[in-house]
């Protein structure tokens, strides 16, 4: 046998006739006129579109990186346990973060104590007393109309504006303010740090829990799976008038291999347009991402920059892809020079190849069934393969399952047979339209029923009850608790509210032996505590606290008795001429412990205020609980404004029964921004797949009209047409979600449950988005359905 292309060995000769077949191929794209123009235009958005979605998954773990790096730069808390003395490059930093409806505001204080002070990252110079530098997204809130109630938290005058390098989003909400006079002495709910520098002096890192690692890996194979699904049924947009031009090619002498291969340049120069328009589109995002906020996350532009590792691997596997999609998809058509052997009967899909993929799955998923968080980690390798093997599978399985439903589907309306013959001649390509829609909700499923299952080992309790109070002000010390509770009576939106103070007192000067809790109040607060059987100012009672250990209880009750002379550090310091003796009185009372009580680690002492001397009131920190009126609207943020007034130091923060991790919390918000960029991605590549499939029909369409078919039938045959090998896609997606979900909770040690609620609203979000893009492909139904598109040349 002669060596190709003059004397070249076999080897170098086959390479050259393959580039020189898809160098071909591609010509015959770019000059095929407007007809070729439009497919590869179909197929250049198609592929651009899941290109865009997957620049957009490379760029993450950059996102994650500069968030972390913005994170550690600005960090400013300092737990030496020492006060670190004055001097000329030290700043004093108080913590004064707040809420505006359900978002966060983090907010800092500055006094800088000399020339050499440092500034945090995004500063330019420190704001003077009653200034303050805001983020570019506080300084549009605070302009706008319904943001007064935060202006009047926020006193202060602008000056500046906070860099990039100190915000971790686009959106961030966050604040820096000058002061003066703070103290980094002070107790209390305030904290103020002196610092030299910011920054995480000790960066530690946190030890990787294993079933947090697991929902990660699943995350990024269930979001990426239908993209990858979606970008490989792109690149056979126009197959069928590709096939009968291919036919041509016969009459001229090709070879079935070189058809082959011509076909699948084609294809490569749509995947190669494709990267191009997937790459606008993703530098558009990336700046449109700069200006948005999706589940309280945001970023800047600069942070999606891809790795170049991942953007290469994406550059190489989409075009490759698109070659080997069309050979594979090219073995099954017979292109000979008089026509395409496609409309005989197709011979029957098998299904035993089609079972062994999610067999297989499952079989690599076995091994790590009831590993859970104590018993090892889970291997990454074999995760992202199972699953990814489960997934593959429904695509695999599904134009099987539409083949043989489709094969027995008979008598109906006029709208129903076409649609149902154009199935049966065709289901190979309506499968493929909805296998990215069938691919994404059967991993919602399964990543819903891990976090459903899991949800429990990342929340805790908190031990507050809601329904006592709303909120808690948590107050320095040397706060005037009869002024504070009638600023907090008087403020719009308030039921209630009680003040509680704390403080402790020693049994000796010097290197005391034991502590008492004192829990300071009027007889109102106090008995909001414990139940008291009466109460006049000056009383003070024994309190026994069931939940704390015994021993601790009896330690307590040892220094506890009438006449004990206890000692109160009203600065907080262990100097002893500082320090307030104070006599227990005689008429001592032990009340019980109220299972409800607002200040739930109460212990010791029940004092009212009165029963101290005047110097210790000092030493008292004070809590305001709250229940406010839910009928006044923004009642939360008057009392956030009140708790702003009496101290800007204050802590705010609202009861709830539960929280969560803010590991997982992430994790799921992240999970539900993935999902909702895929299902825009799978809403618009399936309209844009509707189209193309109109497009290769125009001609039938313009018959059935011409004979006088109604438009309505036409528009029911569509919908019938899609609603059918959905409908199929978005059952067998239930059932391998179920059981990928079944087998993932088995993975982490959980017992089985199944929401089927939440099962019910994705398969039925699934449904919507196909619905959506039926309805938006009528207009150009109707368009394309005139007699007149018959005509031609």
């Amino acid at each position: 046998m002669k060596p190709r292309d003059g004397g070249l060995p076999p080897g170098r000769g086959r390479a050259r006739g393959w580039a020189g077949d898809l160098a071909m191929g591609a010509r015959f794209a770019v000059t095929g006129g407007r007809e070729g123009w439009v497919r590869m235009t179909l197929t250049a958005v198609g592929v651009g579109l899941g290109v865009a979605l997957l620049l957009l998954t490379t760029a993450l773990p950059n996102v994650f990186t500069a968030r972390h790096r913005v994170e550690e730069a600005r960090y400013d808390y300092s737990f030496s346990g020492t006060t670190r003395p004055r001097a000329d490059d030290t700043v004093l930093v108080a913590v004064t973060d707040t809420r505006w409806h359900a978002k966060d505001v983090r907010g800092r204080l500055l006094e800088p104590e000399g020339s050499r002070a440092p500034l945090p990252p995004g500063l330019g110079r420190f704001p003077a007393a009653g200034e303050m530098a805001v983020s570019p997204a506080l300084r549009e809130l605070l302009a706008s109309d319904g943001a007064r109630l935060l202006r009047e938290r926020l006193p202060y005058r602008i000056v500046g504006t906070i860099g990039e390098s100190g915000l971790i989003g686009s959106q961030e909400l966050a604040y820096y303010a000058g002061a003066k006079g703070l103290d980094p002495d002070a107790n209390g709910g305030v904290r103020v740090d002196r610092l030299v520098r910011f920054g995480d002096p000790q960066p530690t890192t946190e030890k990787t829990d294993p079933v947090l690692l697991l929902m990660v890996l699943v995350v990024f194979v269930v979001l990426l799976m239908p993209v990858a699904v979606f970008i490989a049924a792109a690149v056979r947009f126009g197959g069928e008038r590709r096939d009968r031009r291919l036919a041509a090619l016969r009459l001229v002498g090709s070879d079935s291999g070189m058809t082959r291969r011509i076909a699948a340049g084609e294809a490569l120069a749509g995947a190669l347009l494709g990267l191009a328009v997937g790459t606008v589109f993703f530098l558009i995002g990336r700046q449109i991402a700069g200006s948005v906020e999706v589940l309280g996350e945001s970023v800047f532009p600069g942070y999606l920059d891809p790795s170049p590792a991942l953007l290469a691997l994406v550059a190489v596997a989409v075009p490759a892809s698109a070659v080997l999609v069309t050979l594979l998809a090219m073995r099954g058509v017979v292109v000979e020079p008089l026509g395409v052997v496609r409309t005989v009967r197709p011979a029957r899909r098998r299904l035993w190849w089609r079972l062994l993929l999610p067999l297989a799955g499952l079989a690599l998923l076995y091994p790590m069934v009831g590993k859970g968080r104590n018993s090892g980690g889970f291997n990454p390798y074999l995760v992202t393969c199972g699953v990814l093997l489960l997934l593959v599978g429904v695509t695999a399985l599904l134009p099987w399952i539409v083949e043989r439903v489709v094969a027995r589907l008979g008598a109906g309306p006029v709208s129903w047979q076409l649609a149902v013959r154009r199935l049966q001649l065709s289901s190979g390509t309506a499968a493929r339209m909805v296998n990215g829609i069938a691919v994404a909700v059967a991993g919602a499923i399964a990543l819903q029923m891990l976090f459903a299952g899991v949800e429990s080992q990342y929340t805790e309790s908190t031990g507050r009850d809601p329904g006592r109070a709303s909120m808690e002000v948590s107050l320095p010390e040397r706060s005037d608790a009869a002024a504070v509770g009638e600023a907090f009576r008087r403020t719009e939106g308030v039921r209630v509210s009680v003040v509680l103070s704390t403080t402790t007192a020693a049994d000796k000067r010097r290197d005391a032996d034991n502590l008492v809790d004192l829990t300071v109040g009027d007889c109102a607060a106090l008995r909001e505590v414990a139940r008291l059987p009466s109460c006049r100012d000056g009383d003070v009672f024994t309190l026994r606290n069931p939940h704390y250990d015994s021993s601790y209880n009896d330690s307590t009750a040892a220094v506890v008795r009438p006449g004990r002379q206890l000692y109160l550090d009203p600065d907080g310091s262990d100097t002893p001429s500082l320090q307030v003796p104070w006599r227990l009185p005689a008429g001592l009372r032990q009340v019980p412990y109220r299972e409800d009580a607002l200040q739930n680690g109460a212990n010791g002492l029940l004092v009212t205020r009165s029963a101290l001397p005047a110097k210790a009131l000092s030493a008292l920190h004070g809590h305001v609980f709250v229940r406010t009126d839910e009928s006044v609207p923004d009642a939360p943020e008057h009392v956030r404004n009140t708790a702003a007034r009496v101290d800007a130091t204050a802590d705010v923060f609202t009861w709830t029964e539960t929280e969560q991790s803010t590991r997982y919390t992430s994790l799921r918000t992240g999970l539900f921004v993935g999902a909702v960029c895929v299902l825009v991605l799978i809403g618009a590549s399936l309209l844009v797949s509707q189209l193309e499939q109109l497009r290769e029909r125009r001609r039938l369409l313009s018959s059935l009209v011409a004979f006088g078919t109604r438009r309505r039938t036409l528009g029911l045959s569509v919908l019938w047409q899609t609603a059918v090998p959905v409908l199929l896609g978005l059952l067998l997606s239930s059932a391998v979600g179920l059981t990928l979900g079944t087998v993932l909770l088995k993975m982490t040690a959980t017992p089985v449950t199944v929401d089927w609620a939440s099962v019910l609203s994705l398969t039925g979000a699934g449904a919507a988005v196909v619905l959506a893009v039926t309805l938006l492909s009528l207009p150009p139904l109707l368009r394309l359905a005139r007699p007149d598109g018959l005509r031609t040349e």
